[in-house]
């Protein structure tokens, strides 16, 4: 694929998002390396110790008893984020607080004087629920500190077939855009898969000349499956989630909002989230609904469920404005066990052993149980809501490209149609193709 003027352009400098844009052929940056630690006992441990080995310092455990409890979100320490309507208020009950930025129009972001579970208890007290929050970690990683694959990849043939399998309608996506918000894109995979020619986007900066880094290939896979049911769609891969497959919710929102301005897309597929402080979900995420998203007609967020096979939201997901996808398992007819579920999913699509493009390198697995290192040679199998949500996006984009609906439009027309086909003790969901 040869790179647009723009890629072009950027190609070697320093991005919107926080990597070099790469032009295609170029060899990608190495991977920080990783010291040596313990071997983790669950998961859970092994995602939060890479979140807090790949951030250093200044990320903090939630909630306070988290010793006790686990590990429930992780966050920016001292800082938090507050609305601009009781900016004033809230500076007035933390003395020597200060504000360190405005995000965009509606939140800002401040710096604190004071402990935080205190100081954020005191405005809850005082001005009530979804005022101030943490500036919450959110990543696509597993576990129940708010994280999104299920499992780690494997290794499929070089000549394996995707599943879900390529659609036969060559037209579908047809002059719709998809960005996809994640790690990053693998330009050796474009060049190497007839179905991700002419996708575009950000360097995975977790993949080296041979070596590949933990979560590595996840964006260049979603965009796998995003082509595979939209083959003429225009395909952006961002690479958002840079820093151990995590970005702070603060910046997550920056770089949403540089994708509705830079990017214009029809469809924002994001298989991530969180956990958060408070019941009304990822603040400033909300504010970008209010003051950015609905006021561009259509655009649709598709957001995965999560993998903690709790009922507990999950955010941005269980948010009113996005779309949220859990996954079926390999059956297609019941629901995978790690898939979290409840009247906040909206739709349930295929998210179990899925099969597309993924880098060439070797892998060293980081979650237990220990397994030897693995070679990949350009395909795997992956399974998580995060690979459900690509599902859910490419089928809307494919439907937009054949009745002309806006995206929003056409999510709603997807899911009216799923809630005809409800999968008892799961609910609606959807399929590609005609494997039903």
């Amino acid at each position: 694929m040869q790179p647009s003027d723009e890629t072009a352009q950027r190609s070697g400098q320093q991005g919107y998002y926080g990597v070099a844009r790469v032009a295609a052929g170029e060899a990608p940056p190495e991977p920080q390396h990783q010291p040596a630690r313990p071997s983790p006992t669950s998961r859970q441990q092994a995602q939060v110790d890479h979140v807090l080995q790949s951030f250093g310092k200044g990320v903090g455990c939630g909630p306070e008893n988290w010793r006790e409890t686990g590990v429930d979100y992780l966050y920016r320490e001292q800082r938090i984020l507050v609305r601009d309507e009781y900016l004033d208020q809230v500076l007035a009950l933390l003395p020597g607080s200060a504000v360190e930025g405005s995000l965009i129009h509606g939140v800002t972001r401040v710096a604190l004087a004071q402990d935080m579970a205190s100081a954020l208890t005191q405005v809850r007290n005082q001005c009530g629920a979804g005022v101030a929050t943490p500036d919450h970690l959110v990543s696509i990683a597993g576990g129940e500190a708010g994280f999104c694959p299920a499992t780690e990849p494997d290794p499929v043939a070089a000549w394996a077939m995707p599943d879900p399998m390529a659609t036969t309608d060559h037209s579908a996506g047809e002059g719709i855009r998809v960005v996809v918000v994640d790690t990053g894109l693998d330009l050796r995979a474009v060049a190497a898969h007839t179905w991700l020619a002419g996708v575009e986007g950000d360097a995975d900066p977790a993949i080296g000349a041979g070596v590949l880094g933990p979560y590595a290939g996840h964006g260049t896979f979603i965009a796998g499956v995003v082509r595979c049911l939209a083959p003429r769609a225009e395909v952006i891969v961002r690479n958002v989630f840079h820093t151990g497959g995590a970005t702070f919710e603060s910046d997550l929102v920056e770089a949403l909002d540089r994708v509705l301005h830079d990017d214009s897309p029809d469809v924002i597929s994001m298989s991530a989230g969180a956990r958060t402080f408070d019941p009304t979900g990822l603040l400033s995420l909300n504010v970008f609904h209010e003051t950015r998203l609905r006021h561009h007609k259509g655009v649709v967020l598709v957001a995965a469920a999560g993998n903690d096979s709790s009922r507990r939201p999950f955010w941005p997901a269980a948010a009113g404005w996005t779309v949220s996808v859990g996954a079926l398992s390999t059956n297609w007819r019941t629901r995978a066990d790690f898939s979290n579920f409840g009247g906040w999913v909206d739709v349930y699509a295929p998210g179990e052993g899925l099969v597309n493009a993924f880098p060439a390198g070797t892998y060293a697995y980081h979650e237990p149980p220990a397994r030897p290192d693995a070679h990949f040679t350009g395909m795997a199998r992956w399974s998580g809501t995060s690979f459900s949500t690509p599902v859910m996006a490419g089928l809307i984009a494919a439907r937009m490209s054949r009745t002309g609906e806006n995206g929003r439009d056409a999510a709603a027309a997807l899911l009216a149609e799923a809630r005809t086909t409800v999968l008892p003790g799961v609910g609606a969901a959807i399929f590609p193709g005609d494997r039903r």
